[in-house]
Protein backbone atom coordinates (compact mmCIF):
# COMPACT_ATOMS: atom_id res chain seq x y z
CA UNK A 1 0.00 0.00 0.00
CA UNK A 2 1.22 3.79 -0.92
CA UNK A 3 1.89 5.41 2.34
CA UNK A 4 0.17 8.22 0.80
CA UNK A 5 -2.87 6.40 0.11
CA UNK A 6 -2.35 4.82 3.87
CA UNK A 7 -2.43 8.44 5.56
CA UNK A 8 -5.54 9.06 3.04
CA UNK A 9 -7.39 6.90 4.55
CA UNK A 10 -6.65 7.58 8.14
CA UNK A 11 -7.94 10.96 7.67
CA UNK A 12 -10.92 10.01 5.99
CA UNK A 13 -11.52 7.47 8.71
CA UNK A 14 -11.22 9.66 11.74
CA UNK A 15 -13.29 12.33 9.61
CA UNK A 16 -16.27 9.92 9.42
CA UNK A 17 -15.92 8.62 13.18
CA UNK A 18 -15.72 12.70 14.08
CA UNK A 19 -18.99 13.14 11.74
CA UNK A 20 -20.86 9.85 13.58
CA UNK A 21 -19.66 11.93 17.21
CA UNK A 22 -21.41 14.71 16.21
CA UNK A 23 -24.29 13.12 15.45
CA UNK A 24 -24.57 10.78 18.57
CA UNK A 25 -23.40 14.29 20.85
CA UNK A 26 -26.36 15.76 19.17
CA UNK A 27 -29.01 13.00 19.68
CA UNK A 28 -27.95 12.70 23.20
CA UNK A 29 -28.34 15.95 24.04
CA UNK A 30 -32.32 15.55 22.60
CA UNK A 31 -32.43 12.70 24.76
CA UNK A 32 -31.38 14.32 28.38
CA UNK A 33 -33.39 17.61 26.95
CA UNK A 34 -36.38 15.33 26.57
CA UNK A 35 -35.38 13.69 30.02
CA UNK A 36 -35.27 10.09 28.26
CA UNK A 37 -31.81 9.38 29.71
CA UNK A 38 -30.52 10.72 33.08
CA UNK A 39 -27.00 12.21 33.50
CA UNK A 40 -26.77 10.80 36.62
CA UNK A 41 -26.55 7.37 35.36
CA UNK A 42 -22.65 7.15 35.46
CA UNK A 43 -22.41 5.71 32.08
CA UNK A 44 -24.33 8.17 30.53
CA UNK A 45 -22.61 11.26 31.58
CA UNK A 46 -19.13 9.34 30.91
CA UNK A 47 -20.12 9.01 27.59
CA UNK A 48 -22.03 12.19 27.45
CA UNK A 49 -18.55 13.89 28.56
CA UNK A 50 -16.26 12.21 26.38
CA UNK A 51 -18.70 13.59 23.24
CA UNK A 52 -18.79 16.99 24.55
CA UNK A 53 -14.73 16.72 24.72
CA UNK A 54 -14.40 15.20 21.40
CA UNK A 55 -16.90 17.78 19.68
CA UNK A 56 -16.68 21.43 21.44
CA UNK A 57 -13.44 22.08 19.92
CA UNK A 58 -15.22 22.36 16.64
CA UNK A 59 -18.84 23.28 17.53
CA UNK A 60 -17.93 25.83 19.90
CA UNK A 61 -16.68 28.43 16.81
CA UNK A 62 -19.76 27.72 14.48
CA UNK A 63 -21.79 28.32 17.30
CA UNK A 64 -19.67 31.87 18.24
CA UNK A 65 -20.63 32.42 14.41
CA UNK A 66 -24.20 31.58 14.33
CA UNK A 67 -25.79 31.65 17.28
CA UNK A 68 -29.15 29.05 18.22
CA UNK A 69 -32.31 29.81 15.48
CA UNK A 70 -34.87 29.79 17.55
CA UNK A 71 -33.74 27.56 19.92
CA UNK A 72 -31.97 25.02 17.52
CA UNK A 73 -28.53 24.78 17.88
CA UNK A 74 -27.78 24.10 13.82
CA UNK A 75 -23.94 24.47 14.26
CA UNK A 76 -23.93 20.08 14.16
CA UNK A 77 -25.54 20.26 10.67
CA UNK A 78 -23.26 23.04 9.57
CA UNK A 79 -20.46 21.24 10.92
CA UNK A 80 -21.33 17.42 9.04
CA UNK A 81 -21.82 19.44 5.78
CA UNK A 82 -18.64 21.10 5.58
CA UNK A 83 -16.81 17.63 6.57
CA UNK A 84 -19.01 15.68 4.08
CA UNK A 85 -17.74 18.04 1.24
CA UNK A 86 -14.32 17.89 2.07
CA UNK A 87 -14.29 14.02 2.19
CA UNK A 88 -16.24 14.54 -0.87
CA UNK A 89 -14.42 16.85 -2.86
CA UNK A 90 -11.08 17.45 -1.25
CA UNK A 91 -10.23 14.31 0.00
CA UNK A 92 -9.41 11.79 -2.61
CA UNK A 93 -10.86 8.20 -3.16
CA UNK A 94 -8.00 5.51 -2.36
Amino acid sequence: MDPLAFVIAVVRGLLEAFVWAVIISAVMSWLVAFDVINLRNQMVYNVARFLDAVTRPVLRPVQKVIPPMGGVDISPIIVIVVIGAALRYLIPQV
